[in-house]
């Protein structure tokens, strides 16, 4: 889930990750792996359908239809509408934060591992608009519950910008890479307005590039002396 609104994560140290829910294991039977592709094709019918029409005018037989079941099919799924928008979230957040972990195992440095990372998140960005949308838009939608676990996850994913940060920029406080980070998640975040040009979509091979090496100034940026305070 994409990390857009600096007030949705707090600056407190993140919780270790055992205390996170654990990743569920993939489906082993054909009819396991079946409900499995029903569920996710929920979930992406959800996404289009937020993104366009927001949370509240979005009815399950809405999203029974875009998934090709009926209405009350959803709930061999889900427990109602609104469960539908906390595993949308839930899940994108927990994806987020899982990739970036792998990027930063297997970056050989601090360099490395922001540049992977700018990519990383750049390709999330570019190939998920409407799950930003959502974000943007429906967040105080979720149960309470679940707008814990978000923010949860979404800290963890932050203070992993903010430990790779660290590495680059020797002696800056923690506030100020935080601040960075969501600087830059919010210019990357807003391809499902900046890659529309007059109503029409810049190629993801000419955004790509520009977005990556956008992050990557901003992140590096000196401090401007004198400004502060």
């Amino acid at each position: 889930m994409p990390v857009t609104d600096p007030s949705q994560t707090n600056q407190t140290a993140a919780p270790p990750a055992a205390l996170l829910p654990p990743t569920p294991l993939p489906p082993t039977t054909q009819r396991g792996q079946a409900k499995e592709n029903r569920r996710q094709a929920l979930l992406s019918s959800a996404a289009a359908l937020f993104a366009v029409d927001g949370f509240n005018r979005v009815s399950l037989e809405d999203l029974g239809a875009a998934a090709g079941v009926s209405g009350p099919a959803v709930y061999r799924h889900f427990a109602g509408k609104q469960a539908v928008l906390g595993a949308l979230l839930l899940s994108v957040s927990q994806d987020l934060l899982d990739g970036g972990r792998r990027v930063v195992a297997d970056s050989d440095d601090a360099a490395v591992a922001l540049r992977h990372l700018v990519e990383f998140h750049v390709d999330f960005a570019l190939n998920n608009p409407d799950v930003i949308r959502v974000q943007d838009q429906d967040f105080s939608n979720l149960a309470d519950d679940d707008q814990a676990e978000v923010r949860t996850l979404q800290r963890n994913y932050v203070e992993l910008w903010v430990d790779v940060l660290a590495g680059l920029h020797t002696g800056t406080e923690d506030a100020e890479l935080r601040m960075r980070a969501h600087a830059t998640f919010g210019l990357i975040n807003s391809t499902p307005h900046s890659v529309r040009s007059h109503g029409r979509r810049i190629a993801v091979k000419r955004a790509r590039p520009l977005l990556q090496s956008m992050a990557l100034a901003a992140l590096m940026a000196p401090a401007a002396p004198g400004l502060s305070g």
